[in-house]
């Protein structure tokens, strides 16, 4: 299963650095979709991600109609992370693909409006409470992600018994 983490015009450097130690500690890659809103080499950014930007398989693409363009939503198992969502992300969705693309949008605005209409279907929300805006972004990647990886048996990542049996 390869999960494909795609951040769309990110704005808050920590965040990006806390996802960017999420990907790197379950394997999935992380999309940096353009604008950001800091620097990549912004020290928060460094420090949020600690030492596992050699460990983080990372693309970055110019702007999100080249991403699309790239990585069209027809033709990959796409999933789109709004409060708005159709589904929530528990549905077993993700069980047996091999290669998934869950996206997230930037703090302040989410995904653009017209992207969610055209993909309704691929449309996911993590439930909370009503009249909230939304969970810290580095945390809802974090749910959607181990979601995903709990629904295909967490392959490829160490058991922790491993650990143990060499004690």
């Amino acid at each position: 299963m390869k999960i494909n983490v795609v951040l769309v015009e990110p704005e808050i450097p920590q965040n990006t650095g806390n996802i960017a130690r999420t990907c790197a500690a379950t394997g999935g890659k992380l999309h940096l979709v353009h604008p950001l809103g800091f620097s990549i080499d912004e020290k928060h950014l460094k420090r949020a991600g600690l030492d596992y930007w050699d460990k983080l398989e990372i693309e970055e693409h110019i702007s999100f109609d080249k991403f699309l363009e790239k990585y069209s939503p027809e033709n990959n198992n796409m999933f789109f992370v709004t409060t708005k969502g159709k589904h929530v992300y528990s549905e077993n969705v993700f069980a047996n693909l091999e290669e998934v693309f869950v996206l997230f949008g930037k703090e302040t605005k989410g995904l653009p409006e017209n992207v969610l209409q055209k993909n309704l279907s691929k449309t996911i929300r993590i439930p909370m409470k009503e009249h909230l805006r939304s969970l810290n972004l580095s945390n809802s990647v974090a749910i959607v992600v181990y979601e995903i990886l709990r629904q295909n048996n967490f392959c490829g990542l160490e058991e922790i018994s491993s650990y143990f049996d060499n004690i």
